[in-house]
């Protein structure tokens, strides 16, 4: 029988990176929206660890059942971190494009050894009994000059690995060296030496 897990996001792309790792351990992960919750908590947090917990205490709270909630972004050194903990909302919008727009503006004129930049990703997984447990991946990288590709999300598209962008890379090599997929291969260990 699977094992029931609602995701405190109703992300499609973050739904489906989800699934694709946790689904084979015998998870079944569906969205906060297709389990009838409706409530989007103040990310007050200063820490992607601490907007994570805040999701999954919101969500499991309402359902009381397993939660995963993850809290990501990218970290720009040369932007002193930014936009860190508001990647989704940097510069006041929630557009892809704007966002990735305003990063590579910011960063006219810095050199190509000076646009390293990682992403982020915190996940707090909590089990039937409320027990909460963490997990941390970073996706080390530099930013690009310019949008490329068309896989992926949010700023994929200026987030370069070698000569490609994250938005360049199939599903499964992105879930390979992700931020997100080593987060979820953290957890997917956790929850295949228990009983979910």
């Amino acid at each position: 029988m699977k094992t029931k897990m609602i995701l405190a996001s109703s992300n499609p792309h973050k739904l489906r990176e989800f699934r694709e790792i946790l689904e084979p351990l015998g998870c079944e992960v569906i969205s906060q929206h297709d389990a009838g919750i409706d409530v989007e908590p103040d990310e007050t947090g200063t820490t992607f660890e601490e907007n994570s917990a805040i999701k999954a205490r919101a969500i499991y709270e309402i359902a009381g059942c397993p939660v995963i909630a993850d809290d990501s972004g990218l970290e720009v050194d040369a932007l002193g971190g930014e936009p860190g903990v508001f990647s989704a909302r940097y510069g006041g919008t929630r557009d892809d494009s704007a966002h990735n727009a305003l990063v590579l503006s910011k960063l006219e004129g810095v050199p190509d050894e000076k646009r390293t930049a990682r992403f982020v990703c915190a996940i707090t997984y909590i089990d039937a009994e409320g027990v909460e447990s963490h997990f941390l991946g970073k996706f080390e990288g530099r930013i690009g000059y310019e949008e490329r590709g068309k896989n992926g999300f949010g700023y994929d598209p200026i987030f370069m690995v070698g000569g490609i962008s994250s938005a360049e890379m199939t599903p499964d090599e992105k879930n390979a060296v992700s931020h997100r997929g080593k987060a979820l291969r953290l957890l997917a260990e956790h929850i295949g030496g228990k009983t979910v």
